[in-house]
């Protein structure tokens, strides 16, 4: 089960980005809590180091704030589904269970998202209609496109204006 094996880093990224962590406090309980989720799944067995990490290679490759929501939006609700055919009855179970709940909830527009892409993915491009409508907005998405890539350009322009490399 490598899921154990990365879950205090990805949680301590989580709720340090989001600002969840109000104390250290929290985080000692949380990794506490997860060394006791470990021991409960057997994570220091061999196989676990297996095809490298799942979560956290990832996350190095999604670096602003409101992709990382996406990403890691997706992540927590990986973490909440793992959790919910363990032993709810365990303390330390019910705890991260709340915090990753709790993190889920603040990153709801990440949610929605994951969601909106994952309906593109189902759109049937060949269907003559779904054909028509995405022709009538192409210029539309052609503008955003050209907004958003010269918003990028004139922000580093800025930058180097300002940057005194």
């Amino acid at each position: 089960m490598a899921f154990q094996t990365y879950s205090l880093f990805v949680l301590s990224v989580i709720m340090i980005s989001f600002g969840h962590v109000e104390n250290t406090l929290n985080l000692l309980q949380l990794q506490n809590d997860i060394d006791k989720l470990k021991a409960d799944f057997n994570s220091s067995h061999s196989d676990v180091a297996d095809g490298g990490p799942i979560f956290t290679e990832r996350l190095s490759s999604w670096t602003e704030k409101n992709e990382k929501r996406i990403i890691l939006s997706q992540i927590i609700s990986m973490y909440l589904k793992m959790l919910e055919n363990t032993d709810k009855s365990k303390a330390h179970v019910r705890n991260i269970a709340e915090e990753l709940s709790t993190l889920k909830a603040s990153l709801s527009d990440g949610s929605k998202k994951i969601e909106d892409l994952k309906d593109l993915t189902k759109l049937q491009m060949s269907d003559l209609k779904v054909q028509r409508k995405a022709v009538n907005e192409l210029f539309s998405v052609l503008q955003k496109l050209g907004d958003t890539s010269s918003s990028h350009k004139r922000k580093r322009s800025q930058f180097q204006r300002l940057c005194k490399c």
